[in-house]
């Protein structure tokens, strides 16, 4: 606040404000990052420098691509991960309101115009950037464009048609990614809304500038050639054009209001109607207000304007590839594997160089039986003259064989370095040995590789993709209201699993169809499962032939039904058939059970009548065959009586007694 008011007495202007905070962030960005981005960005691209030498001595200039495999491997697991399904971003309305129309045509317009714009692209640099210095940072930008579109239109009263084209001026979205020496921000901030501001330091053409000066974007004013700067180039390492560009730094961010509308003021000065600033919107007391300001070469002002978007939104889009707490800048795979790759760089230069004393030796030689003149150089196929025996002048300098130890090194070297940026390299997974590995060390290098990539795709969907579909939709929706018309809206993206992920899966449920028959209801869906994982130039349609195969057809099922209802049908005839057999059988058996009851009620009468046969039979008048006819009447009573009881005793029911098959008992 002492420096605002200090701007007060001093009459300091906007563009001096914003230059001042600028320079102080660029200090705090080469003091700390500058160089350690600059090496990431050698060490990627395989370029030497002095600065890697471990020795003096050292002549051999290889750097190992470990590390260059494991950004290209990671960016590549990532750009799968977003871009693999097609549809990379989704957008879902929100839950009151019950008109989802607009929301699916905002949702099919953004997906013409990012690829139209070439989004994806943009999208993939800024991967690349976070994977080498640790984040990836974007600008969306608004630029004007003319759209043409075939037409014909009648001539000559409708007998011809000339063909031509429409021509119609409308706005285009697009994503500018941008290096890190190219962004400049307030070091105490972790993010883009956080911080006091964020500025984009960069040169570009001249005659860009020219454009937007005649379409009045830009102020009208005299700009000159900008001065080399060697920390803003894009690739330091090429040589510099230093003709017609300009340094055009573009501030987001909070600036006092003082300081804003006098800007403003001088800008409006020659038109005829001027605006009493001081006047306007009084009911806003704060200090700061969200502005935009162009600066170029670091003194001359463009533009300086409120912010011109309806959400009052940064246009800028950043996220870590592995957040770092506390800090704006993250940790990329370049610091993951830098000291390692460092290790490894020294181990193949030492042992390269050791491979060049022990294949080409040095020689020792009698400089006095030398022929005068003679240039000691060896080489292939040179004759050397010498003043008596060869073997007695010339020797050979040998230092014996490079040890063995230096490949299982550099092979240990090359894990670390995949261990610790949690790359695979197309040799295999990480946790295999000499090419063997079980099912369990594979599942657990496979499962902390995949979690590591959901952490980074997590940072980068909710901190880049996310602000990036939303913000640019603002601005469809505020500069292009007649192809968005949208008022109501909620967005939502999501992203699958990478391709290392996705090969795992289908693994696993490869594995668990070989469990299953293929009658079973789970079969088909695990089947579109394994298509949909597997990236197949036609899975689209394999998904929907699968669909249409598992869809029930209407006749079909009616079919069905009818089976089903004939099949009841004749189930309940035989049952009906069964029960009238049941009752026949029953019938008969209670018939058969009537005739030997009638039979076991004769028997007494039957018995009676054999008895008085046997009394009278054979018998004379006289006393002594009254006593005989008495004798045999006794005797006939007992038969009786014993006949009586064993026809009672054969006529009882025994429970234990087994019946044939679908036969009844006599007393049922």
């Amino acid at each position: 606040m002492l420096e605002d008011n200090e701007g007060f007495a001093t009459e300091q202007h906007l563009e001096d404000w914003v230059i001042q905070k600028c320079d102080g962030w660029r200090d705090h960005f080469e003091a700390n990052y500058s160089q350690r981005f600059d090496e990431y960005y050698r060490l990627w691209r395989g370029q030497w420098s002095a600065q890697d030498q471990a020795r003096t001595s050292e002549r051999s200039k290889i750097i190992s691509p470990a590390l260059q495999q494991a950004v290209e491997s990671s960016v590549a697991e990532l750009e799968e991960a977003t871009f693999g399904r097609g549809k990379w971003f989704d957008i879902k309305d929100d839950y009151m309101d019950q008109s989802p129309e607009d929301i699916v045509m905002l949702r099919n317009h953004l997906e013409e115009d990012f690829k139209k714009n070439k989004v994806r692209k943009g999208v993939a640099e800024c991967l690349i950037n976070a994977a080498v210095f640790g984040t990836g940072i974007a600008e969306i930008v608004l630029e004007e464009e003319k759209e043409m579109a075939p037409a014909t239109q009648p001539v000559m009263g409708g007998e011809l048609q000339a063909i031509g084209v429409n021509v119609r001026d409308r706005t285009c979205v697009k994503l500018k990614p941008v290096m890190p020496q190219n962004f400049l921000i307030d070091p105490v901030a972790t993010d883009i809304d956080s911080a006091l501001g964020c500025a984009v330091d960069e040169f570009v053409s001249s005659h860009s500038v020219e454009m937007l000066q005649e379409s009045g974007v830009y102020r009208d004013v005299d700009i000159v050639s900008a001065t080399p700067d060697f920390d803003i180039e894009p690739d330091q390492d090429l040589t510099r054009y230093d003709e017609d560009k300009v340094r055009l730094t573009k501030y987001y961010g909070l600036v006092p209001r003082h300081l804003l509308e006098k800007a403003m003021k001088d800008d409006e000065a020659e038109d005829a109607e001027v605006v009493d600033f001081e006047d306007a919107d009084k009911k806003d007391d704060s200090f700061y207000v969200e502005a935009v300001v162009v600066i170029a070469n670091g003194g001359t002002l463009l533009k300086a304007t409120e912010n011109p978007y309806m959400m009052q939104d940064r246009p800028v889009v950043a996220f870590p590839w592995d957040v770092v707490p506390s800090r704006f800048w993250g940790r990329g795979v370049c610091e993951k594997g830098y000291n390692s790759q460092k290790a490894l760089d020294a181990e193949l230069r030492a042992r390269i160089d050791a491979l060049a004393l022990t294949i080409h030796p040095m020689m020792a030689m009698d400089a006095s039986r030398m022929p005068r003149g003679a240039k000691p150089s060896i080489q292939p196929g040179k004759t050397i003259l010498t003043n008596g025996n060869p073997s007695e002048i010339l020797q050979p300098f040998n230092f014996g064989q490079v040890n063995q130890i230096t490949f299982a090194q550099a092979q240990a070297l090359q894990t670390m370095v995949q261990t610790a940026t949690g790359a695979i390299d197309s040799a295999g997974i990480a946790g295999s040995v000499n090419g063997d590995a079980t099912a369990a060390g594979v599942s657990m290098s496979l499962g902390a590789i995949i979690k590591r990539h959901k952490r980074t795709l997590i940072n980068f969907q909710e901190s880049f993709i996310i602000p990036f579909v939303t913000k640019a939709a603002y601005r469809y929706m505020q500069f292009e209201p007649e192809m968005y018309p949208v008022a109501d809206y909620k967005f939502h993206t999501s992203s699958s699993l990478g391709i290392i992920a996705r090969e795992y899966e289908v693994t696993q449920l490869v594995q668990l169809l070989q469990t299953m028959s293929p009658d079973t209801p789970m079969y088909p869906k695990l089947v579109m499962s394994i298509i949909d994982n597997m990236n197949l130039s036609n899975r689209e349609e394999l998904i929907q032939t699968l669909e249409q195969a598992n869809t029930p057809n209407p006749e079909a099922e009616q079919a069905a039904q009818q089976a089903a209802q004939q099949a009841q049908q004749a189930q309940l005839a035989l049952q009906t058939a069964q029960a009238a057999a049941l009752n026949g059988q029953a019938q008969e058996s209670s018939a058969r059970s009537s005739k030997l009851t009638a039979e076991a009620q004769a028997v007494p009468q039957e018995l009676e009548i054999d008895r008085m046969k046997a009394v009278t039979s054979n018998l004379q008048v006289g006393d002594a065959d009254d006593k005989e006819f008495e004798k045999r009447l006794a005797i006939s009573a007992q038969l009786l009586k014993e006949r009586e009881v064993a026809v009672k005793e054969n006529s009882k029911p025994n429970p234990q007694a087994t019946l044939p098959q679908g036969e009844l008992p006599l007393w049922y």
